[in-house]
């Protein structure tokens, strides 16, 4: 599957704000949008001209995309889906986002960024109600339980992430074991718990058209 691999710091610029999209970095001194908060690409010193509907539309559903690590096509499949759910498309679509298992393992504390979460489902160290997946973008159902393989407590990273993960804040609809680092999902999100950096009005505006 293809996949964004250049500077990711870059998307964090491109939006024009913080997407943490590189974890604690973004809270130093390092994070490109305080070094340089200018969009990437050559200054030709011109004033920019004014941004249409379409293109505020558009940045929009861009940061959703580069929150989630996500591209284009599947990041539609999730709208389709969303769309096709009874209630309110947006608020369906954030709900959708957040029940991957990479966002999940990211909220639970157990990875500093949605990309990290995603590395460590496709190397195969979570596991989804005692079973390993390798799949970031399964949804999982309230209820389900989250936590490492056997063979995953042993790595030096586990080790580390059991040192630090009592400064971690878990979201309300979240629990965790710090003891044995297991994570359930006590309920699924509302649009209120996610506190999201974009509009996901303007999202379903963009895909209206």
């Amino acid at each position: 599957m293809a996949r964004y691999t250049s500077a990711v710091c870059r998307l964090c610029r491109r939006s024009g704000e913080k997407l943490m999209l590189k974890g604690d970095r973004c809270f130093t001194p390092k994070c490109a949008i305080d070094r340089r908060g200018k969009p990437p690409g050559q200054q030709l010193g011109r004033r920019r001209r004014r941004i249409s509907d379409r293109g505020l539309q558009l940045r929009e559903k861009q940061k959703a995309r580069y929150s989630y690590g996500m591209l284009e096509r599947q990041f539609r499949r999730f709208f389709t889906q969303a769309e096709r759910q009874p209630g309110i498309t947006g608020d369906n679509l954030l709900v959708l986002l957040e029940r991957r298992l990479d966002s999940i393992v990211y909220r639970l504390g157990l990875a500093d960024s949605i990309a990290q979460a995603r590395q460590l489902v496709q190397h195969g160290h979570i596991t989804l109600n005692g079973q390993r997946t390798n799949i970031p973008s399964c949804l999982v159902k309230e209820g389900d339980t989250i936590g490492f393989k056997d063979s995953g407590t042993k790595t030096e990273y586990y080790k580390a992430l059991i040192q630090g993960i009592e400064g971690k804040v878990i979201p309300s609809w979240l629990a965790l074991d710090k003891e044995n680092l297991t994570g359930q999902v006590l309920s699924l999100p509302t649009p209120d718990d996610v506190g999201a950096k974009f509009d996901t009005k303007v999202i379903v505006e963009y895909y209206s058209r």
